[in-house]
């Protein structure tokens, strides 16, 4: 279902938005990543926004709806996370991370259009994906989202394979968005990929160009 947000870098203020988000483990972590369109109706109002936001070292999501009501629950979400990990010096869990963005989402579902997808490594269960709309909460293998997401649910359930090497999973990523960006008109731009395991977290843009090319293409 698409979402109308209130876009503050847009002129028109009640119009349907969109975007690809998608977020997959293996073995020792996980793959998160995302196009990188933000529009509003018809127009377009950044071509190469990065939807991968940080919540912490090894803990992201993926944004989607309002930027501005997805960024503010992340940068919540991420400052209380750090205030957590000074006290407890350690660092945060993934699914503690999902639990405080579930939380947010559901107490101001009426105020807020938002859904994050939270993933991330951590010591107890390594790599993981959380699904947060609507104020649910679950763990998946792998998880979609935005309005690009209703043309590759095919894609993805037929090509998605338990134990897939980390290089799969990138591929698998990279071909799921490129496929809703050729599909979708308000999913574009370049791919952003977030990699993050127990060794670090590495970051990649994929621009328009190298994207895997299709049949139909």
């Amino acid at each position: 279902m698409p979402l109308y947000p209130e876009n503050p870098g847009c002129t028109s203020p009640k119009v349907s938005t969109g975007t690809t988000i998608i977020a997959v483990e293996f073995d020792d972590g996980v793959v998160i990543g995302s196009d990188s369109r933000v529009s509003a109706g018809e127009a377009i109002c950044n071509r190469v926004m990065n939807k991968l936001s940080p919540l912490h070292e090894r803990i992201y999501c993926a944004l989607s709806g309002s930027a501005a009501d997805a960024q503010a629950i992340a940068d919540s979400v991420n400052y209380q996370l750090e205030l957590h990990s000074i006290e407890t010096e350690d660092a945060p869990l993934v699914q503690a991370a999902a639990t405080l963005v579930k939380n947010i989402s559901y107490k101001y579902k009426e105020e807020l259009l938002a859904h994050l997808i939270v993933a991330g490594w951590d010591r107890k269960l390594k790599g993981q994906v959380y699904a947060t709309l609507g104020g649910m909460l679950i763990r998946q293998p792998f998880s979609v989202g935005g309005s690009g997401s209703v043309y590759i649910y095919g894609y993805v359930d037929a090509t998605y394979k338990a134990g897939m090497s980390k290089d799969k999973c990138q591929q698998f990523v990279t071909n799921a968005i490129t496929l809703a960006i050729g599909r979708d008109g308000s999913s574009g731009g370049v791919v952003y990929l977030t990699t993050i395991a127990e060794k670090g977290t590495e970051h990649k843009v994929i621009l328009g160009n190298e994207l895997p090319q299709f049949h139909d293409e």
